[in-house]
């Protein structure tokens, strides 16, 4: 069957959906979205994505398109009418349709709509986390509310590009002091030389990952030694484990930072132990 994409109302064969060439997304990135991982056709931490879809419209100030009950239901039949068993199902709201022009258009202008569904095997990914993967480091030279979800992201391609010419799976982004700040789509993580969990606090440059906020639970509920502080490079190249934390790659194991081996090169047990206890609630929690 072909794959169905919902656009500002109606749902059209997704070779047809279309936007106006004066969308704001297209010509300002003037948007935001959101992304939802599906098991058995139910989507995973959907209260987060949703707060934090709301939270990123709130602050540049885009009218939410409806209420929160017709667009789960929007969501809902995207993934239904793609017949997405495993995958993700993705939401982008922009400020609408209007002359190309900088400031904000006239009040009562419609948001635009777009959501999106695709099919992605669990398997593929317990596959790549069962190996552990390769992460390089990148400088970030993003804006500075990287806490806004926006689709303002030429930033995080080349640093994804980058990582893929490279043989890797995620770059780490790297501010002025060498500390990491987060992965290209990823939060970026460390089990510490002292055995300490580590992650960076989110702050106005950092996305409140909501993957990261389900893990930081399940670290509490563990028990297990933690801290919210940005380390450096150097520091994640001698640390015990790393991972990074997304709603496609849930708690994935790095065995390698800029083709130093990390621990002993192969995924540690509270990573991987992290994504167990992840997948497990998220499974079981989905809706």
């Amino acid at each position: 069957m072909s794959r169905v994409a919902y656009v500002n109302g109606q749902y059209r064969p997704h070779a047809e959906a279309t936007v106006h060439v004066e969308d704001r997304g297209f010509q300002f990135a003037d948007g935001v979205y959101e992304v939802w991982s599906v098991f058995d056709g139910r989507m995973a931490d959907f209260d987060g994505h949703m707060t934090r879809l709301h939270r990123s419209l709130d602050e540049l100030r885009i009218p939410i398109p409806m209420t929160r009950t017709a667009l789960e239901r929007v969501l809902k039949e995207t993934v239904r009418r793609n017949r997405v068993r495993e995958g993700l199902v993705y939401i982008q709201v922009t400020r609408g349709t209007a002359r190309r022009d900088h400031p904000f258009p006239p009040e009562g202008t419609p948001p635009s709509v777009v959501v999106t569904a695709r099919s992605l095997p669990l398997s593929k990914g317990n596959a790549a986390a069962a190996k552990g993967v390769a992460v390089i480091t990148h400088p970030d030279i993003r804006w500075g509310r990287c806490d806004i979800k926006t689709v303002g992201l030429l930033p995080n391609v080349l640093a994804k590009q980058a990582a893929r010419e490279r043989g890797a799976a995620e770059a780490w982004m790297v501010d002025e002091m060498g500390l990491v700040t987060e992965g290209s789509s990823t939060n970026a993580w460390i089990v510490d030389e002292n055995g300490k969990l580590r992650t960076r606090d989110t702050q106005a440059n950092i996305l409140r990952g909501v993957t990261r906020a389900a893990v930081l639970r399940l670290i509490e509920e563990e028990g297990l030694e933690f801290e919210e502080r940005a380390f450096s490079v150097e520091e994640a190249k001698r640390a015990r484990e790393a991972f990074y934390t997304s709603a496609s790659g849930f708690v994935m194991p790095a065995v390698s930072i800029d083709g130093t081996k990390i621990g002993d090169g192969t995924p540690g047990p509270v990573a991987t132990r992290l994504r167990t206890l992840y997948l497990d609630q998220a499974i079981r929690d989905a809706i």
